[in-house]
């Protein structure tokens, strides 16, 4: 008998195969069309559409580049991360970066309707069970520095740099499931207690708020919006409020009708207790509680924290048993307020870190909202793909962050293989890279709709 022969398909590496198995599923999902069918960028077309800039712009953006320029280095050397998020080439950066500053405000409308479908269709907490508890949304602002002939860039506030100028990002943030609702751009000067309508606006838009589910979720902030004015809107809308006093003169009035400090045993030298005046000024009943710290001058630091929540609420919501004392009962309300933390302040940090948000600056303001608008999809993506990839309890995946799912994970290299039809029909990692094992079982589940085998590479 003839000697017979197994054809072998080629294998085509790349540094980020991880991110191409991702690629697969959002492209094959359909995932992006909402994109594709409302934005209409007005750019003549040579080579590529204006959406497709736009996939390039992104898949950078979880490639970790830390401006569009690296459009060149990091994504179109890789053409199986280009085909595998349905791509057949890669734009050049300058035009992709074309196609940003030929964005109008129509455009970011555009988008920003886009996103909310998608967010929509994908998210979890669009499909929150608000009869069972609190939908938790973080409102806050963070400095975004760029160059000062930058449109709408003013001296504002920035961290450690006073004399910057730059922009200000107002977002609000899903907390239990780590999800941007809504990301909004605002001149270096703006502040929260005059943003926050607009962006809890926004978010009733994209949620779907109807007056029953906002009935059943909580506004937490810091002290940028707790006005009178805006607490009352919140409250007159129907909102749970969790936040600060936004005047420490009035803070430390009110902190004066304290009968009883209790010491924090989390925060050395923190002390808290009840303010004892009657809230007569809010539209629905309110707790307070007061707070206090030494300042590096000796003197005492006040804040009030303004509350709507129950006691059995804040209990269940801070994990304290249900029986407990008056003292628990204050320490889990602060607490409570304290976790704001690690919920859209960490979310910044992350996004910062991870996704280089305040590295990318256009001059033009719309090219500014489209490139952010892009980085709160990114974001997103991130926490469903971590989502997608750690259904078990026990993953690795579960306790990674935004910025070593960008610099690690989706940075596990390998190889695929073409099928007859020029799609990707297997993936194979490279079983010396560390995350390779963690992620075998995942991505095999996760692809094995779209009909693409996972393994590791044995070659």
């Amino acid at each position: 008998m003839p000697r017979q022969f197994i054809t072998r398909q080629p294998r085509h590496f790349s540094p980020a195969v991880s991110l191409a198995a991702l690629g697969i599923k959002v492209h094959r999902k359909r995932l992006l069309d909402p994109i594709r069918k409302l934005v209409r960028i007005a750019q003549k077309t040579v080579k590529d559409q204006p959406f497709d800039k736009l996939v390039d712009v992104l898949v950078t953006l979880l490639s970790g580049a830390c401006g569009v320029v690296e459009v060149n280095t990091r994504l179109r050397p890789d053409p199986v991360v280009q085909r595998a998020w349905g791509r057949e080439r890669c734009a050049e950066q300058s035009v992709a970066q074309q196609t940003l500053d030929a964005c109008t405000e129509e455009n970011v409308e555009q988008m920003q309707e886009a996103l909310d479908e998608i967010f929509q269709r994908h998210s979890r907490s669009y499909r929150h069970p608000y009869e069972k508890e609190w939908l938790i949304l973080d409102v806050d602002l963070t400095g975004m520095p760029c160059g000062k002939k930058a449109e709408l860039a003013t001296k504002g506030y920035f961290t450690t740099k006073r004399n910057r100028r730059g922009r200000q990002m107002g977002r609000v943030l899903a907390s239990q499931y780590q999800e941007v609702v809504v990301d909004q751009l605002y001149s270096g000067t703006a502040h929260l207690s005059t943003s926050l309508r607009e962006l809890v606006e926004a978010a009733e838009k994209t949620l779907a708020l109807t007056p029953e589910k906002r009935r059943h979720t909580l506004i937490r902030m810091d002290a940028g919006g707790g006005t009178l004015d805006e607490i009352n809107w919140l409250l007159s809308r129907g909102y749970g409020y969790h936040g600060k006093e936004f005047s420490w003169k009035r803070a430390e009035k009110l902190a004066k009708t304290v009968e009883q400090w209790i010491d924090d045993p989390v925060i050395p030298g923190r002390q808290v207790g009840w303010v004892t005046i009657e809230p007569e000024e809010y539209v629905r009943p309110v707790r307070r509680i007061a707070g206090r710290l030494r300042k590096k001058n000796g003197q005492w630091g006040y804040a009030v924290i303004i509350s709507t929540v129950e006691p059995a609420s804040v209990l269940r919501l801070t994990e304290t048993a249900p029986d407990a004392d008056d003292t628990a009962l204050l320490l889990a309300y602060v607490r409570f307020y304290d976790q704001r933390g690690g919920g859209v302040e960490t979310s910044f940090l992350e996004d910062k870190q991870g996704l280089g948000i305040t590295k990318r600056n256009k001059k033009r303001f719309a090219a500014q909202q489209m490139l952010m608008l892009l980085g709160t999809l990114a974001h997103n993506l991130l926490i469903w793909a971590r989502g997608w990839l750690a259904k078990d309890p026990d993953s690795p995946l579960r306790k990674v962050g935004i910025k070593r799912l960008v610099r690690d994970v989706l940075h596990t290299s390998g190889s695929v293989c073409f099928n007859e039809h020029h799609h990707i029909c297997e993936v194979n990692l490279n079983p010396a890279a560390p995350w390779s094992k963690a992620l075998l079982d995942p991505l095999r589940s996760l692809l094995a709709s779209q009909h693409v085998a996972v393994n590791l590479d044995k070659t």
